[in-house]
């Protein structure tokens, strides 16, 4: 399958697939079964990509990456994929690969300096502060309760968060906060860079949670009381947080796509060699009828995956928004990368539920994939209002005609 993939991108993935089956893969392997990857193992894998000229690809050359557009490195995502420490290792891991787009696109120069290169290098981390406790701000953004009021030079910040990935971890935030309540609730919020050692930042704690066990990700709740931050740490525009979120989010979710799409790829190569392998009912599983087409239909719909996300890039590589194409791509690659590694465990049996195979781990990750980044009812809901307001009054009434 060639995907009309530009030569850097076929370049850059195989490169990519080299690292993983050189490096990373070897790596896991041997890691204690349950246990949780150190940070000196990342870093090492992390002087590795740079050897190999594959760390930070998306990033501009300047602020420490290589340089290449979305639709160059998404081959190279899916590569990263296949090994929960795939992506960590090439610096393409969320929350960083968005919060570090985020600084790029609409960070001050000074800000770059601070936050952006550091980030780059791996000498810090972040993490993105926008989900809220019931009632507030979730899948609909507009519900958002914690604000920012100015006061002199400062900014004051009150407000309740959770679900804050690697909060409990980070060197910066990235706050999104209320700063006009006469605004329309889709715009009049901001982003706001905090460091959680500020006065009135609380890390209440992280949550326990369904997730992989090898890479030890945490979801931090987050409480901040009167949490005063200076007029330079304002990220962006003013009363513009939720344009810059959309800006972070479309390309994040296509990343988060084809990074799930390889973690599927590889759970159904172990479960074809799995089958090969093993025999039951007097003859090899691999030869059952059934379960070669459990196989085929995942792999067809991983195939339809992997298109919609290229043609969802290429709008946004125009300059288009691309909200629907990028909807479509994300729920529908959250349930096929699930339905998938579902299908792999199963076949595996045993082997599918230990912690000798990475299959478990990719189980627990990628059910959170249909809820994190919007879950699958809100991108449903875009793209089901996006085909009805598609229809005039004249094609509706001939289709209500044509019911009839």
């Amino acid at each position: 399958m060639e995907y009309n993939d530009s030569e850097t991108a076929r370049e850059l993935a195989e490169r990519a697939r080299a690292f993983m089956d050189e490096e990373v893969l070897p790596t896991e392997r041997a890691l204690p079964a349950g246990e949780p990857v150190s940070e000196e193992t990342i870093a090492d894998l992390r002087g590795e990509a740079r050897e190999r000229d594959l760390y930070a690809p998306q990033i501009p050359e300047e602020h420490g990456g290589m340089g290449r557009d979305l639709r160059d490195v998404l081959p190279l995502f899916e590569q990263a994929g296949r090994s929960l420490l795939g992506a960590p290792a090439m610096r393409v891991d969320a929350p960083d690969e968005g919060n570090m787009h985020t600084l790029e696109l609409v960070g001050t120069d000074e800000q770059k300096a601070e936050y952006l290169d550091p980030l780059v290098a791996g000498e810090i981390s972040s993490g993105f502060s926008m989900t809220e406790p019931l009632q507030g701000g979730g899948s609909d953004p507009k519900m958002l309760r914690t604000t920012a009021e100015k006061d002199g030079d400062e900014w004051v910040i009150n407000g309740h968060k959770w679900w804050t990935t690697q909060g409990s971890a980070a060197d910066v935030l990235l706050v999104m906060a209320r700063t006009n309540q006469e605004a329309h609730p889709y715009s009049g919020c901001s982003f706001f860079l905090v460091s959680p050692g500020m006065d009135g930042v609380e890390i209440v704690r992280d949550i326990p949670h369904v997730g992989p066990s090898m890479v030890g990700e945490g979801h931090a709740e987050i409480k901040y009381d009167d949490v005063r931050v200076p007029e330079e740490n304002l990220l962006g525009g003013r009363d513009q947080g939720f344009q810059h979120a959309q800006q972070r989010l479309g390309p994040a979710r296509l990343t988060h796509c084809m990074r799930f799409t390889g973690m599927a790829t590889r759970a159904l190569e172990i479960t074809k060699a799995y089958l090969d392998e093993r025999k039951g009912f007097d003859s090899r599983l691999s030869e059952k009828q059934a379960l070669r087409y459990e196989i085929a239909e995942a792999e067809t719909r991983l195939h339809a995956v992997r298109t919609m996300v290229r043609d969802a890039a290429d709008k946004i590589a125009v300059g288009e928004e691309a909200r629907v194409e990028v909807g479509m791509s994300k729920v529908f690659a959250a349930n096929v990368t699930q339905e998938a590694i579902d299908t792999a465990l199963q076949l595996c049996g045993g082997n599918g539920i230990g912690r000798d195979l990475p299959i478990a781990d990719f189980y627990e990750a990628v059910r959170s994939f249909r809820i994190v980044d919007g879950a699958d009812e809100v991108h449903k809901r875009v793209i089901a209002r996006n085909a009805f307001e598609d229809l005039d009054e004249a094609e509706l009434e001939t289709l209500t005609r044509y019911g009839e």
